[in-house]
């Protein structure tokens, strides 16, 4: 390498589906000043799929919280939300508003959003 020259990137991936790791290796492969990390090699940068039913560990949500963020997501109401799983609309209020806290939001809208920035849950 030159003194004018970028420095070398070296990438690692990291991915659990091999079919999508061949594919990345390939459209990476031919990249200027790009280089694979070989196993065990130390690299620059890495590239990770994560297993999208795995929250990230920031983000502590309970099973029933997931259950009334996934209805809030698909516009239910709170009466709605209560009916579906059977809870009172009381309880509901109580998960929206730990939801609210524990994403960091604003309101329902906000707090659906932030989830789905954050892998939490897809739309």
């Amino acid at each position: 390498m030159s003194e004018d020259s970028a420095p070398e990137i070296v990438l690692a991936l990291e991915i659990d589906d091999p079919a999508l790791a061949d594919r990345l290796a390939v459209l990476l492969g031919n990249i200027a000043g790009l280089r694979l990390a070989a196993p065990g090699e130390a690299a620059t940068a890495t590239v990770m799929a994560r297993d999208p039913r795995i929250m990230p560990d920031d983000i502590a949500l309970t099973q029933r919280e997931l259950d009334v963020l996934a209805l809030m997501a698909e516009g239910a109401s709170n009466k709605l939300i209560a009916r579906q799983l059977g809870i009172s609309v009381h309880t509901v209020k109580f998960h929206v508003g730990s939801l609210l806290d524990k994403l960091d939001a604003t309101g329902r809208t906000d707090a659906v959003a932030h989830a789905a920035r954050r892998g939490v849950i897809e739309l």
